[in-house]
């Protein structure tokens, strides 16, 4: 029986969990507290997986690797460098295959839809560590040392998500409550189901054709108005009250949390269109976004 690693059990590592052990695949959940989903193939495990001895010692005998690990938003220039190369390089001790779970930032600012041949030119901070983070990766890849690739979605919906959407947005459209989001209201922009990018990683993990390259998730390219507006209908809660909220809140916001402060570098991604084109993965391996009432309605239980 296959064994996996899977580090993080955020909304999409757990998803990525349960989907490997629902097809009777032993899972071995990595996180710092010992946290993730129930399941009888699913071993959970205690352990920082900046210790590269002891994650090398976890992923012994693993098949694959999956990187769906995440620090503090507001401080990944520091603390995703050391965690991720210790994850490559657990990886590479153990010969496991290494998949991971990126996102859209290291694109930078884009004109047209994003595509995975487009240069990493990201202008802030947090855009270019993530383009670091796969180089590094990349050249591991190249220099024969592990098989990589790397999974990247758009803002994530459905349940589990944690995004802008789901933690500003989402309560108080369903609380029927003035909703200012960080956002061009009517901006076309890139979501992903979380299940849907759990899917993928599974998918590009069991292809060979998948390794040395990045994908696109499966995207539902939609305004941040229309999520709104079908998941207060689905909800039975009033057509939304929403705002965009200024760069004043932000700045106000940004002295009592970090957070808030983060989002002026990915403005170009909120304000503006952002649609991202995932027709390689559908292409590849049949993969298709998840309609968005199916997700909503997921979200809702």
């Amino acid at each position: 029986m296959p064994l996996h690693v899977v580090i993080g059990a955020g909304g999409t590592g757990a998803a990525t969990a349960r989907l490997l052990a629902e097809g009777g695949e032993r899972v071995r959940l990595v996180t710092r507290s010992g946290s993730g989903p129930e399941h009888p193939l699913i071993e959970r495990v205690a352990l920082d997986a900046t210790d590269t001895g002891a994650l090398a010692r976890a992923a012994e005998g693993a098949g694959t690797v999956f990187n769906a690990a995440m620090t503090a938003y507001h401080t990944w220039p520091q603390t995703l460098p050391p965690l991720f190369t210790s994850i490559l390089t657990a990886a590479e001790r153990t010969g496991a295959d290494y998949v991971m779970l990126g996102n859209l930032y290291a694109y930078g600012p884009v004109d047209g839809p994003v595509t995975e041949d487009l240069p990493l030119a990201a202008t802030g901070s947090k855009g270019r560590v993530r383009a670091e983070l796969w180089h590094a990766a990349k050249e591991a890849h190249d220099a024969g040392r592990v098989r990589v690739t790397e999974v990247r979605a758009g803002q994530f919906v459905g349940a589990g998500a944690v995004s802008a959407f789901s933690l500003i947005v989402q309560p108080n459209v369903l609380a029927g409550r003035l909703a200012l989001a960080p956002a061009d209201l009517d901006a076309p922009h890139g979501f992903t189901a979380i299940g849907d990018a759990a899917r993928t990683l599974v998918a590009v993990a069991r292809d060979d054709r998948s390794w040395g390259r990045a994908w696109h998730a499966p995207t539902i390219n939609v305004s941040v108005r229309e999520v709104a507006g079908r998941l207060a209908e689905l909800a039975g809660a009033p057509a939304p009250r929403l705002d965009v909220m200024t760069d004043r809140d932000l700045a106000l916001l940004g002295f009592g949390n970090p957070f808030w402060n983060e989002l002026f570098e990915t403005q170009h991604m909120s304000h503006r269109p952002f649609e991202v084109d995932s027709s390689a993965v559908e292409t590849a391996f049949g993969l298709t976004a998840s309609p968005l009432d199916a997700v909503l309605k997921e979200t809702l239980g």
